[in-house]
């Protein structure tokens, strides 16, 4: 499915996310019970269904949907819960993601076929019938002049398909199951799609890719809008793939004034965390292994690739780069200005809400919300950057950490920086993006064939202007972060970023 699409499906998350926006900024609480329950009837009024059969199964839909941007898991199908279930515990702000972070409602699950193929009406009935001729079961036969598939024979090998004339044979698959690189997505026993948990690794390309938004993940801010509305201190670290994803005139500038707007003490950009990072795993790669006390160098600032390789490459675990992620250098760093406040990632990932709710991490980073959730907090807030005048100034990295929101960029700032702290040590670098390929890479390192090298994996194509919570398409967020990092003044961060800032 086509990303930054302003599809249906798109509109109706929106809207989901809005209305509960609005229930947390303007609701006592003691008020909003009652403004949650009547949600899915806000959304969905009268009595005609606006995308589904059924207008109760679309509530019932809307209703998950506004458990699980709350923070609250899913209801059983077989117990009669409230949609407010759980809201007491749920409305404090120390609240954590308890996994699973991505979860199938399956009442909106449509059931797509896993794997088969289907003769579809461009079939000719040809005289050839190529596809009769390749078939290894014989599971193909010619009935009124047409094409037909035994399903229970076939063996869903796709030579069929490929030597039809008339590209006449489709291949049904689950959208979401094609985007899972690690296998993740399996059947319950009615059909509908399932996540292995033991084996996801929550990078939320199947919930971006499901056309039936059956997929959601769980969202942290209703707790983090109820925490403004306190007035507690709240600080936030926008992560660089922030460019463009609120307009064109949501400039640097216009962004953190919005921020400040809404209630937050300070702005921080987390490129700032990229420059230590890149700064500390340059050191690293030149102590390490160009030295040959260590293979290869893995880098670390893509969630669901570090959580990749500690479940399927084990081995490789300790060639993960030490360096904090920049999500937590920088929650480190404001954390030494702002002692006493909470901070707020907000950034493109899904994966990230996870690494938040670590214990090691539980500290420096108290909330985590999407570009896609801060959207509709801005629409609440009446924040329209069309007609926003003002501006606070935020220039906290350089070009080398603003990199990082593309695939490459992580590798090349380090390559740079290594080129001009160490100019004479040679670098190898390796960079794949996509779960896929990643796991591919990670067989080659352990095979020994990457030895030498820096090697960095992005769990979603593209980068992390692809991640699950962005708004706009890849290809112009990908140019709008290269045009931010060819306009930054310093292009790396000086020799020893590490230590003058964690010190």
């Amino acid at each position: 499915m086509e990303r930054g699409l302003l599809t249906p499906l798109k509109k109706l998350r929106r809207q989901v996310f809005v209305e509960v926006a609005r229930v947390a900024f303007e609701k006592e609480k003691g008020e909003i019970k009652d403004a949650i329950e009547a949600i899915p009837y806000k959304i969905t009024p009268g009595d005609k269904p606006l995308y589904r059969e059924s207008i109760w199964r679309e509530r019932a839909i809307c209703s998950e949907r506004v458990r699980l941007s709350m923070g609250l898991s899913l209801r059983p199908e077989d117990v009669p819960v409230h949609v407010t279930s759980g809201l007491n515990e749920s409305d404090v702000a120390e609240k954590y993601y308890e996994p699973p972070l991505m979860q199938v409602i399956p009442s909106a699950c449509a059931a797509c076929a896993p794997n088969k193929y289907k003769v579809t009406d461009n079939c000719r009935g040809c005289v050839a019938h190529p596809c009769t001729a390749v078939c290894p079961k014989q599971c193909i036969s010619i009935q009124n002049g047409r094409a037909v598939i035994d399903e229970s024979v076939c063996i869903k090998c796709g030579k069929c398909k490929s030597v039809c004339p008339y590209d006449a044979i489709a291949h049904h698959t689950r959208p979401c199951a094609e985007a899972c690189g690690v296998k993740a997505i399996e059947s319950d026993d009615l059909g509908r799609a399932k996540i292995n948990n033991d084996k996801c690794v929550s990078c939320g390309m199947c919930m971006v890719s499901c056309p039936f938004g059956a997929i959601a993940d769980k969202s942290q801010f209703f707790q983090l809008i109820r925490a403004l509305r306190r007035g507690d201190s709240i600080v936030a670290e926008v992560a660089p793939a922030y460019v463009g994803q609120f307009g064109e005139k949501a400039t640097p500038a216009a962004f953190k004034a919005a921020l400040e707007q809404i209630g937050f003490k300070d702005v921080f950009e987390v490129a700032l965390g990229a420059d230590i990072g890149a700064a500390t795993e340059a050191e690293h790669y030149v102590e390490k292994v160009a030295t040959g006390k260590q293979p290869f160098m893995l880098t670390s600032c893509c969630p669901a690739w570090a959580m990749l390789i500690r479940r399927y490459f084990p081995e490789s675990a300790d060639k993960i780069s030490n360096t904090l992620t920049p999500m937590v250098a920088t929650a480190r760093t404001i954390k030494q200005k702002y002692p006493d406040s909470r901070v707020v990632f907000i950034g493109p990932c899904a994966a990230k809400k996870l690494e938040a709710s670590r214990r090691s991490v539980r500290s420096d980073v108290d909330f985590v919300i999407t570009f896609e959730e801060l959207s509709a907090i801005f629409e609440v807030k009446g924040i329209d950057f069309e007609n926003f005048d003002k501006t606070a100034e935020m220039n906290d990295a350089t070009g080398a950490g603003r990199g990082y929101a593309v695939s490459g960029g992580v590798a090349g700032a380090i390559e740079k920086c290594i080129a001009a702290y160490y100019p004479d040590t040679k670098v190898n670098i390796q960079h794949v993006e996509s779960l896929e390929d990643c796991r591919k890479i990670l067989l080659l390192a352990k095979m020994g064939k990457l030895n030498g090298s820096l090697i960095e994996g992005m769990a979603c194509p593209g980068g992390c202007v692809a991640g699950a919570g962005t708004n706009i398409p890849i290809a112009k967020a990908t140019a709008n972060v290269k045009k931010a990092v060819d306009a930054s003044a310093e292009k790396i961060p000086p020799q020893g970023l590490a230590e003058i800032r964690l010190d």
